[in-house]
């Protein structure tokens, strides 16, 4: 490797890319309970799922099992990016901060987090929002590269980097959180479950948990904006002007709880996600 160690990069994105493939219906289930009730967008005003296991069963019925899979190859190229990218960041920023000490500083850890957050979500932003339309259009979706076109032909550049600002937001929380929690919890089980695969367990447990909390609010109103099309050549109706825009409306006509849509299978997907992450990371870690 010499003087630069890359192996965080590529741990990160194999990682995240593993995660994502066993967790992706779970994700589509959330995207989907996220954009419903919507009562000043007619397209999404009705409450057509329940809850998570609901909306699994339904797409999978009337859709067929490959739409809860719709949007895959979009989000395993975000991984790529975004993850490689994030973790591989955090991990060379904290060591070259912290250099040979052990302890954990706590605001090394959320500041290296909160960097890496918002630098690899801003990068991979567009594969994000052909991932969330795919996902909402299920098997009626275009074909990843057809989508990418028809994205770029009718909203230009700026379509590639809809709803950027609240997933930077997002990813800095997520990232801010999950993180530090993580190593801390890692550190801390250490003497009573050493390196293993226990205690990276537990310690993704909660780290999924916390992140899930302080995130969904900001992921429903990502997830509302990316979704919206605003046309280059054709006049549309906004229905959203951005982000605060989205939140005052969206606590206006549907309620505070709203901003929590999709928070089961939010954190019923990270929790996996998470395990799965960290564990193959830790996996990875050992082979060189």
């Amino acid at each position: 490797m010499g003087d630069r160690d890359w192996r965080p990069f590529i741990y990160g994105g194999l990682a995240s890319c593993t995660a994502e493939c066993g967790t992706f219906p779970i994700d589509t289930t959330k995207t989907r309970l996220q954009i419903q009730g919507q009562k000043i967008d007619g397209q999404h005003v009705r409450l057509k799922y329940r809850g998570m296991t609901d909306a699994f069963l339904q797409i999978a019925r009337q859709e067929g099992f490959r739409a809860l899979y719709s949007g895959i190859y979009p989000a395993v190229i975000r991984q790529a990016t975004y993850g490689t990218i994030k973790f591989g960041t955090y991990y060379s920023l904290k060591a070259w901060l912290t250099g040979d000490r052990t302890e954990d500083d706590v605001v090394v850890n959320v500041s290296c987090a909160v960097v890496a957050g918002i630098v690899s979500s801003a990068i991979a932003n567009p594969t994000d929002v052909l991932k969330v339309r795919m996902q909402v259009l299920g098997m009626q979706a275009q074909s990843l590269v057809c989508a990418a076109q028809d994205l770029y032909r009718h909203e230009g550049v700026s379509g590639l980097w809809r709803g950027v600002g609240p997933t930077a937001q997002r990813a800095a929380v997520i990232a801010a959180v999950e993180l530090p929690v993580y190593d801390f919890s890692k550190h801390y089980f250490i003497p009573y479950l050493g390196d293993s695969v226990s205690n990276h367990f537990l310690s993704s447990f909660l780290a999924s948990l916390g992140s899930a909390v302080a995130s969904t609010p900001i992921d429903v109103i990502r997830t509302r904006l990316m979704n919206q099309r605003k046309l280059k050549t054709i006049q549309t109706d906004k229905i959203y002007n951005g982000s605060m825009d989205c939140f005052v409306q969206t606590v206006r006509h549907e309620g505070f709880k709203a901003l929590y849509k999709g928070f089961i299978p939010t954190w019923v997907r990270m929790g996996p996600w998470n395990i799965i992450f960290f564990i193959t990371y830790e996996q990875l870690k050992r082979f060189y």
